[in-house]
């Protein structure tokens, strides 16, 4: 008895007989999907991003490899075989006239996800669901479409309540109602960090379970002014009551844990400059020195 050929070569011979049969109508779609692809790529992706792309160091290590996805006021990419966003970055500014949304109830599985993770995927593990691109900015400053998108699993990752409430609650608060206020425009590449021992939701083993979380702001150059960053890496452990300033690190540090490399569209000194420096000089204000001791 013959043997059914492979599944991708079932799918090849279908687009050739396809192909062969109307040929027009398969042009058409052709053309179709290089011009979509064509838009998301060069129209309306880069105004979601800062810089470029975030890059992969190794292209072939598997735990780096992403889908990106846009949303509404942020864009992301997506780990499949992690169940995480690997990174997700938006803007936020001081200018936000709408008032607070309700906040859902509900966070809502991802239709382009290949893994499907739902609200309930992580119910009874001790973590929370853990936003990447926040509610509270994304709901001011992008309104309804954007918290809905924001309260989607592929935004979402595990995080232990004391990080969740606490330090990520207070990061969030400071980069919407201080950082963007007094810098202005604030780019935030967000994410979490893996380490070698892989540890995954006891209802859904398709979500890998984060050892630590990264932060980095920087803002726009001007004409008399170059852009600046801070960069924040906090561990799962933290207790909740430390000084934000005890988690400021260099982006050079972020990018080596992270197997990532952010900014590639920048000027090569520039980016290098940038990404060594610890807690740089612009931001030592009796301002934000304050907001971050408490």
């Amino acid at each position: 008895m013959a043997t059914k050929p492979p599944a991708i070569f079932r799918l090849l011979i279908s687009l050739f007989q396809f192909s062969s049969t109307h040929p027009i109508l398969f042009l058409v779609l052709i053309g179709l999907g290089a011009g979509e692809y064509t838009y998301e790529v060069n129209i309306a992706r880069p105004p979601l991003l800062f810089q470029g792309v975030p890059q992969a160091i190794d292209k072939r290590n598997t735990d780096t490899w992403f889908r990106i996805l846009r949303n509404h006021g942020f864009i992301l990419g997506y780990s499949d075989l992690r169940g995480n966003p690997l990174w997700v970055e938006y803007a936020v500014t001081g200018l936000a006239n709408s008032s607070a949304l309700k906040r859902p109830s509900h966070f809502d599985a991802d239709w382009r996800s290949l893994n499907r993770v739902s609200h309930d995927s992580y119910r009874d593990s001790g973590y929370d669901r853990g936003h990447m691109a926040p509610n509270h900015a994304i709901s001011r400053l992008y309104g309804k479409q954007g918290q809905a998108d924001s309260f989607l699993m592929t935004n979402i990752t595990p995080q232990k309540p004391k990080l969740n409430q606490r330090i990520w609650q207070r990061l969030e608060e400071l980069e919407f109602e201080y950082f963007a206020k007094h810098f202005g425009k604030i780019w935030v590449i967000t994410g979490p960090i893996f380490n070698r021992n892989i540890e995954r939701l006891p209802k859904d083993w398709t979500v890998e379970i984060p050892d630590a979380f990264f932060k980095i702001y920087i803002t726009e150059a001007a004409a008399d002014k170059p852009s600046i960053a801070l960069a924040f890496l906090i561990p799962q452990s933290v207790n909740g009551k430390e000084p934000l300033q005890q988690f400021i690190t260099s982006i050079d540090d972020i990018e080596a844990q992270a197997g990532l490399d952010f900014f590639s569209h920048l000027d090569d000194n520039i980016e290098t400059s940038l990404e060594s420096v610890v807690n740089p000089k612009p931001w030592h204000t009796d301002f934000v020195n304050k907001q971050l001791r408490w």
